[in-house]
């Protein structure tokens, strides 16, 4: 299985990866709350991991973003806070656990073990999703219709596939600025409605889907099909 660990101490990143490694875990180390939610997108995780107090973007926020994408994945909150507020507030965001620093790496494995063992274990990654006439390959980035293939540059992909996943809802521009480019600024929001544009362009042979822009928020996928 493969782990999601987010915790920008490097030197305490490094002693929790070496362990979770010897214990048979895949394991991948993101050293800020941005790159963490890039990595999410990108990879499948079995598990996420996250430090509460992240440079760019804190675990809480990573974690609520984690959970527009996804309700399944487990996810456990690694910080050197223990008040009754910052669980509260951590259960709320989506977390599975709280384990407080300092800890003793034993129970730390046997935490991960329980946790995984009571949500059981993500299904495997979709390499694939069906839109209307359409069958979008994610892995070779391609969009095919009756025979025919578009090739999709890798940022086309990478929207689509936010789209695809949460199809029939609507997904915040911030959130996927923030994962394609790694952040939100007003040149990369031009170059997101670029991007949209060509996508919609590219499904409009099929007058059962819609790529709505939900003004002041973000874009809805639909297939009325």
């Amino acid at each position: 299985m493969k782990i999601l660990l987010v915790e920008d101490d490097m030197n305490l990143g490094f002693v929790i990866q070496d362990n979770l490694k010897m214990n048979g875990y895949k394991v991948h180390l993101a050293k800020n709350g941005k790159s963490g939610l890039t990595a999410f997108h990108k990879e499948h995780f079995d598990l996420c991991i996250l430090d509460i107090m992240l440079p760019e973007k804190d675990g809480f926020t990573l974690a609520q973003d984690i959970r527009k994408l996804d309700e399944e994945t487990p996810i456990i909150f690694l910080t050197a806070k223990s008040m009754s507020e910052d669980k509260i507030r951590g259960f709320l965001a989506g977390g599975d656990d709280y384990i407080t620093k300092p800890f003793v790496m034993d129970e730390f494995l046997l935490r991960i073990k329980a946790v995984l063992k009571r949500t059981g274990i993500k299904a495997i990654e979709k390499t694939g999703y069906t839109i209307g006439h359409f069958y979008f390959d994610t892995v070779n980035f391609l969009l095919k219709e009756n025979g025919n293939e578009i090739n999709l540059t890798k940022k086309e992909a990478e929207i689509l596939k936010i789209l695809c996943a949460k199809q029939g809802t609507v997904v915040e521009r911030e959130l996927i600025l923030n994962i394609v480019w790694g952040d939100d600024s007003y040149f990369n929001g031009r170059s997101l409605d670029v991007f949209i544009s060509k996508i919609r362009k590219y499904l409009s042979s099929d007058s059962n889907i819609s790529l709505n822009n939900i003004h002041g928020i973000g874009f809805c996928l639909k297939n009325e099909s």
